[in-house]
């Protein structure tokens, strides 16, 4: 039976989208496939941290930027554990999966490295309209012009062998971006994108990470539940308004 690692984090509040994502991975995510899942979290108990197929991974709460710049970090501490696996995935926290997804359309074929997904705020965007970081004194620089795509951070993956180098790639640039004091735009994403330049990769299309605030015209095969409708009860939500990236991100939809 084919085996994948799934990369979940759940700090603070946020472990109240695991059920959600757990139940509908079990359900519809590659079906026939052990799926065994490593979660990220300070929480005491998370829904069926029982099962011998869901292994938790103390991670204090960290401030922003912290719980997102660090994630390379947090996944190189268990790498040798991935290196067991055939694949490894990443899950952004308030994913849901609403069909079933196949293998031929979610692993790499045809000697792809990697897979990442089009951000569903750029699949429509030029690639000068790319948020990628443009300081040349970063390790996550992309000069004007390069970069085909612009890839979200929150689903990615790829063998269990080549998503081992992202990590430590990526997290190699974080600790030296951080030596220069230094913090690439988008964080970890920012990264991500740094590496994929010139490399094979499957683009999973946006509806991979269908946003909950407005549509798009793609299927809908992972959705990203409302924070509001999560959050709203611990003050999260109200906190998060007032980051740099939600009124980026608003900003873009009201443009469309």
């Amino acid at each position: 039976m084919p085996t994948i690692a799934i990369l979940y984090i759940c700090t603070g509040k946020y472990e109240v989208f695991w059920k959600n994502f757990y139940e509908s991975a079990e359900q519809f995510l590659l079906p026939g496939y052990r799926k065994q899942y490593f979660v990220f979290t300070d929480a005491d108990h998370i829904y069926n941290d029982t099962s011998s197929s869901v292994h938790k991974i103390y991670q204090e709460p960290l401030p922003w930027p912290y719980p997102t710049l660090y994630r390379f970090r947090f996944f190189k501490s268990i790498e040798k554990e991935l290196a067991a696996f055939e694949y490894v995935y990443f899950f952004n926290s308030n994913i849901k999966v609403t069909r079933p997804v196949l293998p031929e359309e979610f692993l790499p074929l045809n000697n792809e490295e990697l897979v990442v997904t089009q951000h569903p705020y750029f699949w429509n965007k030029t690639n000068d309209k790319f948020t990628y970081e443009r300081n040349p004194a970063s390790a996550a620089y992309v000069p004007m012009g390069d970069g085909s795509i612009y890839a979200a951070g929150g689903l990615n993956g790829g063998t269990a062998k080549n998503y081992l180098s992202l990590i430590n790639t990526c997290n190699d640039y974080t600790e030296q971006d951080l030596q220069n004091n230094i913090i690439a735009l988008w964080h970890d994403e920012s990264y991500l994108n740094r590496y994929i330049i010139g490399r094979k990769v499957k683009v999973l299309h946006p509806g991979f990470l269908y946003p909950a605030e407005t549509t798009i015209p793609f299927e809908k095969v992972m959705h990203l539940e409302r924070k509001q409708d999560f959050l709203k009860g611990f003050g999260k939500y109200t906190a998060e308004k007032k980051k740099p990236w939600y009124h980026f991100f608003t900003s873009l939809f009201n443009k469309n």
